[in-house]
Parts: structure tokens; C-alpha cells; sequence
């Protein structure tokens, strides 16, 4: 048996970026994943910039290595939005951007090259022990952490502090940590690769398509390089339990019926199959810590509740994590009550965020809203330009869900 600090089970983004904030505050660790790099995972594929952003706090060095291989990423610098009454309107993540002088905003990378790419940059560190192709089945709480192995424990370690961080579907977070699924509170989605997709926006926006015959889910079209776009639906569970849904049967008619899609569709070719995966939405508060552990990105249900993308807050959290741990060991610390700063940190810096992404969930399920909000933004600049704004200040986040802020902005104020 191996004895170590902190062991982080999973190679994902959250468990990657956990690991690589460990190494720059000099602290060792193991990294264990079931799988063998490359491997895919099933997404939508998009980076937010909050991913970005940490990823730079961590190590310029690392995003200057992902933006050198543009054959790994298409920039994203917005979204187009489709509304139920077909009404399409296109929000820039900044207000007058500009794609060959601005900070990139945003990202699509396919999950099998992103991954990878950052199991890469896990590999340039020497403080870094990562072991693939091992699936964690035993899970023992010692007096002193945590011991796991799988199952012929060839592979056995003990370790003061267990970072989770092996996806929406851990073990440990269902049968130790005690998170189960609420269906209110998770989604289920289907992904497909197509190539030659027609009418991408010339600058990368990605898609969103609020359709009323999926209402209150929404299909999605993501540009990747080399002409192809990740595809696809999602809505949330409950919903899908109540009406009996398909996702890949109603992905598959929306794109050949749909009168605007199935003109866009109608070369492309479906790369491989339609595959499907669930989603544990941050809409719900859930206890992230105990005695010697914390579970991070969607093993600790920290995807967003209104976009669906979980790679931003699994590196966010990851790196929280990292941070905690370098204090439960100055501390000599390990308890759960310790352990509570992790949860207070993540509430205060991803809960909020959360909280109002699952008010305009709600918001989107209605789709006379959505067209009435789409009627008049497309004859109001003004709320085009708050709705951006959205994207990067949290302040105006919170104050689109009072009534009286978009009352303002119907009547041409300022807000």
C-alpha cells in the first residue's frame, strides 16, 4: 500500500487543473483515472472563459500552449439565440469586440482533445504521480483519510485528503457523500458530430435554439475546427420522466422536419452515433465536504442550470480544493467542520452565479417570454448590449431578475 497527501480520483478537467494548482503550490499528489488518454467524453464541448481565466491564474504558460494549436479550438465570441416564434437574436459576449485584438471569450474543444491536452500539461509536472487505466471500486475511511484500491488492489493507496473528482456518475459521491440524484435538479442531453453544417456565424457563435417543440429544453449547435459542430439536446429530467422523451429520437426529427434546420442539415453528415449522458445541475445546494474529503465539478453537482456547461465550474472548484487542502495541511486540519470553508468558498464564488442561472432557467421555460423578450430585442440595441454584459458582470446578472430592471430597459433607460 502507497501513502500519500492527497490522491484526486479522476483526470478530468476539475481533477487536472486540481492536480496542476497543487504542483505550482508545491504540494505532491496522485491522479488516478479509469481511463487511458485520448479518450472521449460525451459534452457539448464548450469552454467558457471562466475556464480560461483560471486555467491563466494557475500558469500563463498553459493557455498560451492551447491557443498555439488552433487546430484543437474554435474561438467563441457569442451566442445566437433562437426563439420559439423562430425569432433569432445574436448576443456578443462583449460589447464591441474584436476577434484579432480582444481576449478570447470563449471556446469549443472536443472533450477527447481538451482532456487530453490537459492530462498533457499534468505530465510536465514532476510532483504530479498520475496513474490511467484504473477504476477506483474501494472506498475505506481510515483514522487518518482515506484508503482506495480497485478491485484486485494492485492499485491500493491511503491518503490524508481524497479529492473526487470522476464525474456526474461517481460512486463516492452517491454511496459516501450521500448526493442523489434529484430529477428536478439534473438534465438529460444526446450529442452528435456533424460535418458540414451550413449558416455558422462567421465569429464562432455558438447556438441555442429554444425551440417550442422541445420547450423547456433546447437544441444546440456548437462550431468545432475543421467544418465540423457538435449537436445537441437536452432538457431537463423531470421533464423528460413526465412526457415520455426521446432525446435522440426528438433530435433526429427536429433536424430533418424543422423547416429552418432541416434546410442547414440537409448536406451534413452525422460523424459516428448519438449519444447520451445526464447532467447534475448546481440548482440545488449540496454538502461538497467531510472528514478528509471534497468532491469537485460535477461529481459535487456544480453544473450550470441554465447553459449546461460544467467545465468552468469543475476547474473553479478544483482549484478552491487545491487551495483548501495546502490549508488543512498548514492547520493540521482535516475535519469536516475544516473542511466547511471549501463549501462557503464555492457558495460564495459559483453559488450566486448558479442561483440566478436557475431563476432564468425557469424564466426560459416560458415560451411567450422568450418570444416577447426576442420581439424586442431585436428592435432594441440597448438590451442586446445588457444581455452581453450578463456574460462578465455578475452585478447585472443579479439585477435581470428584477422585474423593474428589464421595465427600464423596455422604456430605453439606462440601467
Amino acid at each position: 500500500m502507497k501513502k500519500t497527501d492527497i490522491c484526486i480520483v479522476g483526470a478530468g478537467p476539475g481533477g487536472a487543473a486540481t492536480a496542476l494548482k497543487l504542483s505550482h503550490l508545491n504540494i505532491p499528489c496522485i491522479l488516478v483515472d479509469k481511463a487511458i488518454f485520448p479518450r472521449d467524453k460525451i459534452c457539448g464541448d464548450a469552454i467558457s472563459g471562466k475556464a480560461a481565466t483560471i486555467l491563466r491564474r494557475i500558469d500563463p504558460a498553459i493557455m498560451e500552449r492551447f491557443n498555439a494549436d488552433l487546430s484543437m479550438q474554435t474561438d467563441i465570441w457569442g451566442i445566437r439565440f433562437v426563439s420559439p416564434n423562430n425569432r433569432v437574436v445574436e448576443v456578443p459576449y462583449r460589447v464591441g469586440y474584436n476577434p484579432k485584438t480582444d481576449e478570447k471569450q470563449g471556446y469549443v474543444s472536443k472533450r477527447i482533445d481538451f482532456d487530453n491536452w490537459l492530462v498533457d500539461e499534468v505530465k510536465r509536472r514532476d510532483n504530479i504521480e498520475l496513474h490511467e487505466g484504473i477504476s477506483i471500486d474501494n472506498y475505506e475511511k481510515t483514522e487518518s483519510g482515506y484508503r482506495i484500491s480497485n478491485k484486485d488492489q494492485s492499485f491500493d493507496v491511503e491518503a490524508r485528503i481524497l479529492i473526487v473528482a470522476n464525474g456526474a456518475n461517481s460512486n463516492f459521491s452517491r454511496h459516501h457523500a450521500g448526493l442523489e440524484k434529484d430529477e428536478k435538479h439534473h438534465a438529460g442531453a444526446v450529442r452528435a458530430y456533424y460535418r458540414n453544417v451550413t449558416g455558422m456565424h462567421p465569429d464562432g457563435f455558438i447556438e441555442l435554439h429554444f425551440l417550442k417543440e422541445i420547450n423547456p429544453g433546447y437544441l444546440w449547435i456548437f462550431p468545432l475546427p475543421g467544418g465540423y459542430a457538435n449537436v445537441g439536446l437536452g432538457m431537463r429530467t423531470d421533464y423528460i420522466s413526465k412526457r415520455r422523451y426521446n432525446l435522440k429520437t426528438g433530435l433526429t426529427d427536429l433536424l430533418e422536419r424543422h423547416p429552418e434546420l432541416r434546410e442547414r442539415f440537409k448536406n451534413a453528415e452525422l460523424q459516428g452515433k448519438i449519444t447520451g449522458y445526464g447532467l447534475p445541475l448546481g440548482s440545488k445546494k449540496r454538502q461538497l465536504s467531510g472528514d478528509h474529503f471534497m468532491l469537485i465539478g460535477d461529481a459535487g453537482h456544480l453544473i450550470d442550470p441554465l447553459s449546461g456547461e460544467g467545465i468552468g465550474n469543475a476547474i473553479y472548484s478544483g482549484v478552491i480544493a487545491a487551495e483548501l487542502a495546502q490549508q488543512c495541511f498548514e492547520k493540521n486540519d482535516f475535519s469536516a467542520k475544516f473542511m466547511e470553508a471549501y463549501d462557503v468558498r464555492v457558495a460564495r464564488v459559483l453559488g450566486k452565479e448558479m442561483e440566478i442561472s436557475y431563476r432564468l432557467q425557469q424564466m426560459m421555460a416560458r415560451p411567450w417570454l422568450v418570444n416577447f423578450l426576442a420581439n424586442v430585442a431585436a428592435r432594441n440595441r440597448g438590451l442586446i448590449d445588457t444581455i452581453s454584459k450578463m456574460y462578465t458582470d455578475m452585478d447585472v446578472r443579479k439585477k435581470a431578475l428584477n422585474p423593474l430592471f428589464w421595465g427600464k430597459i423596455l422604456m430605453g433607460k439606462k440601467v
